[in-house]
C-alpha cells in the first residue's frame, strides 16, 4: 500500500486529494504537487475509517489542533470524548490524544473511532507508562518497547505521531554547556533524555529511525518530528540546544522524503515576540519548507490562566511568518488538565489567530468572511452578525442578555450609535463636500 506522498509522486489524484482541494479552493493537481514535494502533508492513516481528510502546509489555510487525553489523576476516557466533540464543534482541524492514564489503549481507540478530524498521538507516552508498570521505571524500557508502541498506535489509525527523534546526545550536551533556566519541559523529551542519560546510549528514536519509517510507510502515518528541546521559558528561546535539534530534524525530513513518508516539524514553545519570525524562517530553511507545527508560541511566561491569549498573540505572527499548524493552548496551561470549557476557549483563541494569519497569507475566502461581517454590521443585521461569528453561541448569548431590544443598536451606544447616525445622514444623501 502506498502513502499519499508516494501516490502524489506517481501522478495519482487520490480521493483524499480531491476533497482537500475543494476545501482549500485549489485544484487537485496543485495539492498533488505540494504533497509530492513534501510542502504539504495529508494526514490520513489507512485505518482511520471515520476521517474527513485534511491537509497542512504551504498555501493552505492555517490549521488548529486541540490536545486532549487522560492523565494519571483523571484516567477516565469518557470526559475526553466530550472534549473531542467540543473541539470538533468549535472548528478544530485535529486533536492529539496525550493520554497517560490507566486506559491509554481504550482512550486512543475510542477517540480515533469517534473522530472525523485527524488524530495525533505520542507513542513514547504509552511506552513510558507501560515500562513503569512492568519494570518499575521509565529507564528500563527498551527500544523494542518504543517501536512496539508506534506499531500499535499506527494499527489503531493514528494519522500523525509526535516522535522526539532529535533529542540526541549532541543536543543534550549543548544544553548542559550553555545552560538553561528550565532545562527540558517537553514531557516526551524528558522521558527520552532521562533514558539516554541513565543508559548512556543514543536516542532509539534516532538510531532506529529507519525502522520507524517502515511502520509509518506501511500505515501512511505522518511523522511529526517533536521538539523535545523546545524552550519552556522566554530565557531559553533560540538557544544552541533548540537549534541543534532543529538541524537534526531537517536531516530526518530528508530521510523521510527519500522513503516517501510524510513528515512535518514541531516548533516552540515560549518565544519572545521579536524572535518568532526568525524561528519560523529558520525552520523553513533548515527543513526545506516542510510544514511547521507550533505550540503557541507563548510570548510571555507570566500569564497563567490567560495563556490562550499569550499563545494567540504569538500564533498569529508565527502563522504569518510561515507556521502552518497551530497547537492550541488553553487557560489551564501550566495549571491543570483542561476542562471542556477550556477546550472551547483554547480552540476559539487559536482559530482567531489562524484566521488573522489566513487574511495576511492571502488564503482564498479568508477576507470574504470579514467583508460579510462588515456588511452585516453596517446594516445592523444581527441575525447575520451572529451567524458569521467565530463563536456564534457566545455572541448570541451576550447579545440576548444585554440588549433590551432585539433590533437596532446595541446597548454599548444605544441612542448614539455611529452606524445608525451615518446610515441616516450619509447613505442616500447628497454630500455637499463632493466635487
Amino acid at each position: 500500500m502506498s502513502t499519499q506522498m508516494q501516490k502524489a509522486r506517481e501522478g495519482k489524484l487520490t480521493d483524499e486529494t480531491k476533497l482537500v482541494a475543494a476545501r482549500e479552493h485549489k485544484t487537485p493537481e496543485e495539492i498533488r504537487e505540494l504533497i509530492a514535494a513534501g510542502r504539504v502533508v495529508l494526514c490520513a492513516n489507512v485505518n482511520h475509517q471515520t476521517l474527513k481528510p485534511c491537509a497542512v502546509g504551504e498555501g493552505l489555510s492555517v490549521k488548529v489542533n486541540a490536545n486532549i487525553g487522560t492523565s494519571s489523576t483523571f484516567p477516565d476516557p469518557a470526559p475526553e470524548l466530550l472534549k473531542l466533540e467540543e473541539a470538533i464543534k468549535c472548528g478544530a482541524d485535529a486533536v492529539m490524544d496525550l493520554s497517560t492514564g490507566d486506559n491509554i489503549d481504550e482512550s486512543r481507540r475510542q477517540i480515533i473511532g469517534h473522530s472525523s478530524v485527524m488524530v495525533g498521538t505520542v507513542p513514547i507516552y504509552q511506552a513510558t507508562v507501560r515500562a513503569i508498570k512492568e519494570h518499575g521505571a521509565v529507564v528500563e524500557m527498551t527500544d523494542d518497547d518504543m517501536l512496539h508502541s508506534i506499531e500499535e498506535q499506527a494499527k489503531d489509525g493514528a494519522d500523525f505521531m509526535t516522535m522526539h527523534c532529535g533529542v540526541t546526545r549532541a543536543a543534550i550536551g549543548k544544553m548542559r554547556t550553555q545552560g538553561r533556566k528550565m532545562d527540558i519541559v517537553s514531557r516526551g523529551g524528558s522521558f527520552i533524555a532521562g533514558w539516554m542519560l541513565h543508559n548512556e546510549q543514543e536516542n532509539p528514536f534516532y538510531t532506529r529511525y529507519d525502522d520507524i519509517l517502515d511502520i509509518c510507510e506501511k500505515y501512511d502515518v505522518t511523522i511529526s518530528l517533536g521538539d523535545g528541546m523546545r524552550p519552556g521559558c522566554l530565557h531559553d528561546a533560540t538557544d544552541r540546544a533548540q537549534i541543534t535539534e532543529l538541524i537534526t530534524l531537517g536531516e530526518l525530513v530528508d530521510r523521510a522524503w527519500a522513503r516517501g513518508v510524510q513528515v512535518m516539524v514541531e516548533g516552540p514553545g515560549h518565544v519572545p515576540y521579536d524572535q518568532i519570525a526568525a524561528n519560523m524562517k529558520l525552520e523553513k530553511r533548515l527543513c526545506h519548507n516542510a510544514p511547521f507545527y507550533v505550540l503557541g508560541p507563548l510570548v510571555t511566561d507570566v500569564a497563567p490562566g490567560y495563556d490562550h491569549i499569550t499563545s494567540a498573540i504569538g500564533g498569529t505572527l508565527a502563522a504569518i511568518s510561515g507556521a502552518d499548524f497551530l497547537c492550541y493552548v488553553t487557560p489551564s496551561e501550566h495549571l491543570a488538565l483542561p476542562t471542556i470549557e477550556d477546550v472551547h476557549t483554547g480552540v476559539i483563541a487559536s482559530r482567531i489567530a489562524a484566521h488573522a494569519a489566513d487574511i495576511v497569507r492571502g488564503v482564498p475566502g479568508a477576507m470574504d468572511w470579514d467583508n460579510k461581517m462588515a456588511e452585516a454590521r453596517k446594516n445592523l443585521d444581527w441575525d447575520e452578525q451572529l451567524r458569521l461569528s467565530i463563536d456564534p453561541e457566545l455572541a448570541r448569548r451576550v447579545r440576548g442578555e444585554r440588549n433590551p431590544a432585539e433590533e437596532g443598536a446595541c446597548s454599548m451606544c444605544g441612542d448614539y450609535c455611529a452606524v445608525e447616525i451615518v446610515n441616516k445622514y450619509f447613505d442616500g444623501a447628497k454630500c455637499p463636500f463632493e466635487d
